[in-house]
């Protein structure tokens, strides 16, 4: 098989792969998508056992409370029935005193009723709405379920797709080229890229000179040193080869850098140099005025 022929294959299967992936990849998170409300209800379940089990012992107490006070009820009206037919004062004493307790707990019941069933009708309100809730939550689970359902079924359709017509472009590849093009793949979503101006258009990494011109004869298949990507030689019009060009630079502008700096450098060491001929003239100038000097003392 031809190099272009190998490279027309492996460009129509990474298209068929890097859209495999994806779908198998949608595949595998999708159930992901309802652990939130998976959670969610499953949270909610739980506090309503919850309050249902606080709901059932509030519940129970107040039937005690009741059955309770309905005694003392009993015990009061008895006394108070009983007052009519007492002969002496220890039954008054003893009827008084079965009145009063009874009276008292009779209050004292009626008291904590009031409260058991305050919180028992809260608690009750608030089960219903937890309720409301839980059977919505349950209704736009099951909606997402179906529509995941559908989704997936689609998916699973078009991955049938993709792998029959996998299956039709990878005979006569090499396999070990295959193998790490799929892996290239997955990782990267390109497994071939094409190199324009000696860069790999993949990881716009500039390639060796030589490399680029191997790549560009298409002998043999080559992965690009950086990125592992196999290449495929592109060639590019002049206007963007310019505009390349002007981006990256070039050498020669670093050499008139270079010089410019040098020049520079010069003109230091020049000026440097005249002023130290200045220098050296002013000095010879004072050691013949001295001379003179010298000459007049004498």
């Amino acid at each position: 098989m031809e190099t272009n022929e190998i490279f027309d294959r492996l460009k129509s299967l990474q298209v068929i792969l890097g859209r495999k992936y994806e779908l198998e990849s949608k595949i595998e998170e999708a159930p992901k998508q309802l652990n939130t409300q998976d959670e969610l209800l499953a949270r909610m379940r739980k506090e309503f056992i919850e309050r249902n089990k606080v709901y059932e012992e509030i519940k129970e107490k107040v039937a005690t409370l009741k059955s309770e006070l309905d005694e003392a009820i009993r015990l009061r009206e008895e006394g108070e029935k009983g007052m009519d037919n007492i002969t002496t004062h220890r039954e008054y004493e003893a009827l008084d005193k079965q009145i009063s307790e009874a009276s008292a707990k009779e209050a004292d019941l009626r008291k904590e009723l009031q409260k058991e069933e305050k919180s028992l009708s809260e608690l009750d309100e608030i089960m219903k709405s937890t309720e409301a809730m839980i059977n919505s939550q349950e209704a736009d689970l099951n909606a997402s379920k179906e529509s995941l359902n559908a989704q997936l079924s689609d998916y699973n359709t078009e991955l049938e797709s993709l792998k029959k017509q996998e299956e039709e472009t990878v005979p006569g590849l090499d396999q070990e080229i295959l193998f790490k093009f799929q892996r290239i793949i997955q990782r990267n979503s390109e497994g071939i890229v094409a190199v324009r101006n000696g860069v790999c258009s993949g990881c716009h990494m500039i390639l060796p000179a030589q490399f680029a011109n191997e790549v560009r004869e298409g002998d043999k298949i080559q992965f690009c040193p950086y990125c592992s990507r196999i290449l495929f030689y592109e060639e590019v019009a002049e206007g963007e080869q310019e505009s390349y060009f002007n981006e990256a630079g070039s050498l020669a502008d670093l050499d008139d850098d270079f010089d410019d700096d040098e020049y520079d450098d010069d003109e230091e060491r020049d000026d440097s140099l005249y002023e130290d001929s200045d220098s050296m003239d002013d000095m010879s100038d004072d050691a013949d005025d001295d001379a003179d000097d010298s000459d007049d003392a004498e």
